[in-house]
């Protein structure tokens, strides 16, 4: 039995005990500081979330947004029944123009990339004259001022070119939208692509930097078992087997080169989403055949995204790119067309898992100008930033406004950094600006009710971000509202519910 205690040693223990409650004040005050090294647990004692964006943790380069004009994608008889989905046909020059301002000026997207199609018009037989101007005026257009724009502003476009749907002797079936490449035209596809090119680079002077094989083409049930379309709301396609796409990309490489366009590149073509590119076996046949492997300039796909299981299926996936670039660490991958969904928080929350989820470069959003009477049975992504009607009015749509918010942070050769944020409804993405001549920046998005947010900076000496947001009701649309410090070595904000706010150091 241990020894009975002095009497006076409980009273010690209190005394003690109240000391050390006097000191938990100071002492959660020490532990909740920003010293490095220091975990603050959960911001503002759990009235905040806690989120962070580190501009020294580069993930990859960026080489932009972007924008694409479509202009031919439906009719079967352009003679019968010309297409503008565009709309600029409709338009006053006055009315072109500002749109032009607000997708390439200096006060719009600032877009880097733009997308332009090879519809199935530009030859009608073997051996023919090419005609690339009558199906091609306004997209021709669209890109020829948006140069213009841009290098008035000391910008550069990078262009690239998607063969939405070859001729129709070309194929099998001897149809616009026949399923079926005929082998004896291969060589007519080959020259049908590089013509092009050589007509957009030489003519044109447009900078044409890509040419992409295919638009979704590996979706071999758009057709019936005798290869026709029974839908006419389809747009122009071809099957396109990954066999195929393996060969194009060294043959059309190789005709190019030619062609003196060595440096234009040939992509992989553009799947629906980019768990299609890889679980359907297009990474995969790349991967394993060296020559295709070493001629592919970039990865592209469409970005779709559809979380539930079945038909459409698509998730934001980057196995097939880790697999590419785990044998060519430099390939880089853009989207090449993704939806503009309800043109809310929700869709820059998708272009956020393009971004951090597949890993890509670059992003360009399914088409941006929307005529919606040119399309039959209605658009299935009718999101966009502009609306143009049949009496030739057009307006600004609210993914114009939201897609400002991501275009204006993240521009062409800065790279993407690391972000976190401890709650699923809010997503950030990080830009460094670094030698580029734009300021550091980051997006914050807020798919929920209104937050506070507690958003530890890292790896910028700057002190101020000023900032900028969209808010799904409306009330503000890329709108100034104000200047943050970095206080603490974090800033601290309340982002509506609905919102997409972006933050440039000063």
């Amino acid at each position: 039995m241990p020894p009975l205690l002095p009497r006076a040693i409980p009273a010690v223990c209190a005394t003690a005990r109240r000391y050390l409650l006097s000191l938990l004040p100071a002492l959660g005050a020490l532990l909740l500081s920003p010293f490095p090294g220091l975990s603050r647990g959960q911001e503002s004692d759990f009235t905040a979330v806690r989120a962070e964006v580190d501009f020294s943790r580069r993930l990859q380069s960026w080489d932009g947004f972007g924008f694409n004009y479509v202009e031919t994608a439906q009719t079967r008889d352009y003679a019968k029944e010309p297409q503008d989905y565009g709309g600029f046909s409709l338009l006053s020059e006055e009315d072109r123009q500002k749109i032009v301002d607000l997708v390439f000026g200096d006060e719009g997207l600032r877009v880097g990339l733009l997308k332009m199609f090879l519809d199935p018009f530009h030859q009608s037989r073997s051996g023919g004259p090419y005609d690339h101007e009558t199906t091609t005026r306004w997209m021709r257009y669209f890109a020829k001022e948006g140069v213009k724009k841009a290098h008035a502003s000391g910008r550069d476009l990078t262009i690239i070119t998607t063969l939405y749907g070859p001729p129709a002797y070309m194929t099998r079936q001897q149809v616009l939208r026949g399923r079926d490449l005929d082998p004896a035209h291969k060589e007519d596809l080959v020259r049908y692509l590089v013509d092009w090119v050589r007509y957009l680079r030489e003519t044109e002077q447009l900078p044409v930097r890509y040419v992409s094989l295919h638009n979704e083409g590996e979706d071999w049930m758009r057709w019936t078992q005798a290869g026709l379309t029974d839908f006419a709301g389809h747009d122009y396609n071809l099957f396109w087997p990954p066999e195929q796409v393996k060969e194009f990309i060294v043959s059309v490489t190789h005709a190019l080169r030619a062609a003196g366009l060595e440096d234009v590149g040939v992509t992989c073509g553009e799947t629906t989403n980019w768990y299609r590119f890889d679980a359907w076996g297009y990474a995969d046949a790349i991967a394993d055949d060296p020559t295709t492997l070493r001629e592919l300039a970039l990865i592209t796909s469409h970005g779709f995204y559809s979380g539930g299981y079945g038909r459409w299926f698509g998730e934001h996936r980057s196995t097939g790119i880790d697999k590419l670039r785990s044998l060519r660490p430099e390939l880089h991958a853009w989207v090449t067309s993704t939806s503009w969904g309800r043109m809310d928080a929700r869709n820059v929350k998708e272009h956020h898992g393009n971004i951090y989820t597949a890993k890509v470069n670059g992003i360009i959003p399914w088409a941006g100008i929307q005529r919606p009477a040119q399309w039959v049975g209605g658009d299935p992504n009718p999101g966009s930033a502009f609306t143009v009607r049949e009496d030739g009015s057009w307006e600004i749509r609210p993914g114009y406004w939201f897609y400002m918010q991501v275009c204006r942070a993240g521009q062409p050769e800065m790279s993407v950094v690391r972000t976190s944020a401890m709650d699923s409804e809010i997503a950030i993405l990080g830009f460094v600006g670094s030698d580029t001549g734009n300021p550091d920046a980051f997006v914050l998005v807020n798919l929920g009710r209104e937050k506070k947010v507690q958003v530890r900076i890292r790896g910028t000496s700057a002190v101020e971000f000023t900032a900028w947001r969209t808010c799904e009701n409306g009330n503000e649309t890329f709108s100034p509202i104000g200047t943050w410090a970095v206080e603490d070595a974090a800033i601290s904000y309340v982002a509506p519910a609905g919102s997409v706010t972006t933050f440039f150091a000063k």
